[in-house]
């Protein structure tokens, strides 16, 4: 497993032109220009939060985990990732980060993988599969994004480590109230975030928390 990496931002809250406080279970989807700063900030601690990006100029060029990883050669996302499109185009670069380590690899959670993990009763309830939907479904612009835009992607905050047989491990957090990962986009785009609702996983005390999300102009 890699070390982790903590590295603190100089940035101050209050010069942030942008500042908002995403309840747990719902979502947001906003625009970031080029050398915009995007902070995330895990409020309470161990909270999941799944978030996926797009190229604004060309949405179908969307946030590749295999990309990201096979370019850094790591699988865990840290200070100094560059998180690259399908097309290898680097969208965003990871400048602070005082949780660590974040997963890319184990996706979102959807009604169909909760009745997988969990139970098949758990099927009516709310996951992040659900708060993209809904979210690219109201995205006022240019591009009509569907569920097909919809790809692997982040989970800031979570520790998901590969057991020696290949296995992921959803472990206990490793975040706290408070720590956050700040990243500059590179080109134009589009951030698309589930605040995670999922009430059966121990790893957030199945207690759903918020994030506060900050933008700076560098």
């Amino acid at each position: 497993m890699s070390k982790l990496v903590v590295t603190e931002s100089e940035r101050l809250e209050k010069e942030a032109f942008y500042n908002k406080v995403i309840p747990a279970g719902k979502g947001w989807m906003h625009d970031i220009k080029p050398n915009q700063t995007l902070r995330i900030v895990d409020l309470e601690g161990n909270q999941a939060v799944d978030t996926t990006f797009f190229n604004s100029n060309n949405p179908k060029d969307h946030y590749s985990a295999t990309m990201t990883i096979s370019a850094q050669r790591n699988i865990y996302l840290t200070t100094g990732t560059v998180l690259r499109s399908e097309s290898g185009q680097p969208l965003l670069k990871i400048t602070a980060d005082t949780c660590g380590r974040h997963d890319t690899l184990g996706g979102a959670c959807s009604p169909q993988s909760n009745t997988v993990r969990y139970a098949h009763e758990k099927i009516h309830m709310h996951a992040c599969r659900d708060t993209f939907m809904y979210l690219i479904a109201q995205y006022q612009g240019s591009y009509a994004y569907s569920k097909r835009d919809l790809a692997p992607n982040i989970n800031f905050f979570m520790n998901v480590p590969v057991t020696p047989e290949g296995a992921l491990d959803f472990a206990d957090g490793i975040s706290a109230p408070g720590r956050y990962v700040e990243m500059t986009a590179v080109t134009n785009t589009t951030a698309l975030i589930s605040n995670c609702p999922q009430l059966n996983n121990p790893c957030n005390a199945y207690n759903p928390t918020p994030i506060r999300i900050l933008i700076w102009d560098n």
